[in-house]
């Protein structure tokens, strides 16, 4: 797995400089841990767990940038059992952990197990079918490559695959969605910046404030995060009504360009994809602090991206089209990468065609061109990548070029109406790549397309000259 600063490059690879409610069910080829832990992701067979879903985070912590390595928390984690429950577990990095209390009642037991493991006995076994809540009571100095230090002294935390761990309990894989509500607590002068649409903010005592927000459609784990720092915050709406809120760290750019870029960006994006999916939308600039623990360029961070430095087109097309492919549609497992990134990176060409560009005469052909020779380029699968490449830069840019030839392959119309049936069918819920691929046989009547799949998804070598070549392509 790549270091942080490393694993997201969506502003880098587009040329700046400056993501069902119910567990999906693991493949069979994915082993899950006998002990409850590890939902049995073929990558990250430690992460997530068995026997619940949740449906609901009530994430309250409490922060003073003058403390950095403390951070006091108390999360609710409300979940639904899927089999009788003697004993479940959560992922939760580092703290020092209080009290666990199930439905109000204090834990027979708990304790830590393994790199990230809270392994919790209630009093009482929990049937089958039988909604709960974990409350959990923790302090402690965050660890983690997602909690980062920004350079006027204030954190966020964002990651990928993993950063919901380094500040709260979770079933931490992409699987298991839920809402996600925070409450947060910082000195006077600081400000707390969150997904979703912004709560009451409060006095709980002299010197204080504490913010609230809350993302009401169900998020993948690393999806969610935390800002905080001394922030110009600037607030607007979409032409429907859509909260927007634009959060930017001191010594950021502020670009108004960029800010009334956003909804056009959000209707172009909804014109090829289907309705923007959430209830609210923005984004968070944070600074660099230009040390090793610096975070990526941007993340998708849900319905609120996080940007670096500032926030301009392309960086902002890409993650605004993961809040489609990603944050709203996630994948099963990390094998499914693609279903992310080759979507959001593909969202960069459609936005250039809508500015005059010809891909068939520009990104295409320069893109075959330049990779065309080299073996590197190909050998890289785009489902099913292998660990430690899920996210690797195929997904992106080879991927980008499969979209491509999937579209000049079956038609504008077939390639559209496959991308806003995938939406309509998956909203706020999982899916795989298999299931991508049997989508886009059905709606273009193409079911040979297993060869074209099999070409460029699977293969590992430069795709023959039919499937290289589609179409208008050829």
């Amino acid at each position: 797995m790549r270091s942080t600063t490393q694993r997201h490059r969506h502003s880098a690879l587009v040329g700046i400089l400056a993501a069902g409610l119910l567990l999906t069910a693991v493949p069979s080829s994915a082993a899950a841990r006998s002990d409850g832990s590890g939902v049995g992701d073929p990558y990250f067979p430690d992460d997530g767990n068995r026997g619940y879903d949740v449906s609901d985070y009530d994430v309250r912590v409490a922060y003073d940038p003058a403390r950095p390595d403390h951070l006091t928390g108390d999360t609710v984690v409300t979940a639904t059992a899927t089999g009788r429950l003697d004993r479940f577990n959560l992922d939760l990095d580092g703290f020092e952990v209080a009290s666990v209390t199930v439905d109000g009642t204090r834990a027979k037991s708990f304790s830590r197990s393994g790199a990230h493991e809270l392994v919790v006995t209630p009093a009482r076994r929990i049937a089958k079918g039988a909604r709960f809540a974990i409350r959990v009571r923790y302090s402690g100095k965050p660890v983690g490559e997602s909690w980062h230090r920004l350079a006027g002294g204030g954190v966020n935390v964002t990651g990928e695959p993993h950063s919901a761990t380094a500040w709260y309990p979770a079933n931490d894989h992409p699987s298991d969605k839920a809402t996600f509500r925070l409450s947060a607590t910082v000195p006077d002068a600081w400000t707390v910046i969150g997904n979703g649409r912004p709560g009451r903010t409060t006095s709980p005592a002299k010197g204080q404030k504490t913010f609230r927000w809350y993302e009401d459609k169900p998020l993948a784990t690393y999806l969610s995060t935390i800002a905080i720092d001394k922030f110009t915050v600037h607030t607007s709406q979409l032409a429907d009504g859509t909260p927007v809120v634009n959060a930017y760290s001191p010594g950021t750019v502020i670009d108004p360009a960029s800010e009334a870029l956003l909804p056009d960006v959000i209707g172009f994006l909804a014109s090829k994809f289907g309705p923007y999916p959430f209830s609210s939308a923005g984004g968070i600039v944070v600074s660099d602090n230009g040390g090793p623990g610096g975070g990526p360029l941007a993340l998708e961070t849900q319905s609120r991206p996080t940007y670096t430095g500032m926030m301009f087109d392309s960086s902002m097309v890409h993650e605004i089209a993961h809040q489609w492919f990603g944050n709203s549609v996630s994948f099963s497992d990390w094998r499914d990468g693609c279903l992310a990134e080759c979507f959001a990176q593909y969202a960069n060409q459609l936005w250039d065609e809508n500015s005059g560009a010809d891909l068939d005469t520009g990104f295409y052909p320069a893109m075959v061109e330049q990779s065309k020779a080299n073996p590197d380029f190909w050998k890289v699968r785009l489902y099913n990548p292998g660990p430690g490449k899920e996210l690797d830069s195929a997904l992106y840019d080879k991927g980008s070029m499969m979209l491509h030839a999937l579209r000049r392959t079956v038609g504008d119309t077939a390639f559209f109406a496959t991308l806003r049936r995938w939406q309509e069918e998956h909203r706020y819920g999982n899916a795989s790549w298999p299931q991508f691929e049997a989508l886009a046989k059905k709606v273009s009547a193409r079911p040979d397309l297993n060869g074209f799949f099999e070409a460029w998804v699977h293969g590992t070598t430069v795709p023959e000259h039919k499937y290289l070549y589609p179409g208008s392509l050829g």
